[in-house]
């Protein structure tokens, strides 16, 4: 149940950043939410694991770098990305996070993947490509800037589920909460760069007010409560099977979606039914693999610890 709360939050959370988007622009909005989102973390983190809970233990420069790329660069590409493509395209880009983590697995590592990972990949990658081109492949080289930022917040978000192989001492909480605020603090600093040189622009009292219900739910629901059921999730049905329902954040924001009128092409279904059987079946592949490996084994960088959102 807790995983099934966390990804519904993650997928409707397109759809209410896309709204709120046309009150605050996305670094501010995404510096706002984090900032709050963060606090919150941060206060359960301390309730539970008390002070200890705060302490880098010498490892803060290694899980800056894995926050600032993955809750900076995932949420600002993430959010710029949502001025320019749809919701749903960028949540079924996201539903390619533990496929891109066995690329950066082998890119940093040398664990090279099995051929049937890569098949299944290729033709996740062929879903998406459907999706965003709405059936014609050949169009796929002007494909929408939107959708390669959208990707481009994968691959940081896969680095970042990576690393957490490396914290494997750190509760996913933990984890969480500590990377969040250099995380929250890169996204900080890129803000106020881009309020500074022009790029964007504060919001107003009146912005802020106009998003108000908007930013409520994507601080408390589809950040702070979102990323805590996926941790209590994680702890009760492990990582494998918890992972298995990320697959439904691109299914959830396609129904809301078309909930809110959009009428997707026979193309772009079929792609996002490719794209979603390809995930699934990758989930199942590796948890037969994981099942036939001794504990010691098994590898934990794959499975996300969080969730941006």
């Amino acid at each position: 149940m807790s995983a099934l709360v966390a990804v519904v939050f993650w997928g409707v959370t397109f759809s209410v950043v896309g709204d709120a988007l046309h009150h605050v622009e996305p670094f501010n909005l995404t510096a706002i939410r984090y900032l709050l989102a963060t606090l919150l973390l941060l206060a359960v983190l301390v309730w539970r694991e008390r002070r200890t809970g705060l302490r880098y233990e010498g490892r803060f420069v290694e899980a800056a770098v894995l926050g600032a790329v993955g809750f900076a660069g995932f949420n600002l590409f993430s959010s710029v990305a949502l001025t320019h493509t749809q919701p749903q395209n960028a949540a079924l880009m996201t539903a390619l996070t533990p496929l891109v983590t066995v690329l950066v697995r082998w890119a940093r590592d040398g664990v090279r993947p099995q051929l049937v990972s890569l098949a299944l990949i290729a033709l996740a990658l062929t879903g998406v490509a459907l999706v965003i081109t709405r059936g014609r492949l050949d169009s796929l080289a002007s494909v929408n800037i939107g959708d390669l930022y959208a990707f481009a917040a994968v691959v940081g978000w896969s680095i970042y589920t990576h690393g957490a192989g490396r914290f494997a001492a750190w509760s996913p909480l933990r984890y969480t909460a500590l990377t969040a605020v250099a995380g929250t603090g890169a996204i900080v600093g890129c803000t106020v760069a881009a309020n500074l040189i022009g790029w964007e622009h504060p919001p107003t009292p009146a912005d802020v007010r106009a998003a108000g219900f908007d930013i409520a739910f994507i601080v408390l629901a589809g950040t702070f409560a979102a990323s805590l059921a996926w941790n209590i999730a994680v702890h009760r049905l492990g990582a494998a099977n918890a992972a298995l329902f990320m697959n439904l954040v691109p299914v959830t924001a396609f129904a809301v979606a078309i909930v809110l009128g959009y009428r997707p092409g026979i193309a772009e279904l079929i792609g996002a039914l490719i794209t979603i059987a390809a995930l699934v079946a990758a989930n199942l592949h590796a948890r037969r693999s994981a099942d036939r490996r001794p504990v010691a084994d098994a590898d934990v960088s794959s499975v996300p610890n969080g969730v941006p959102r």
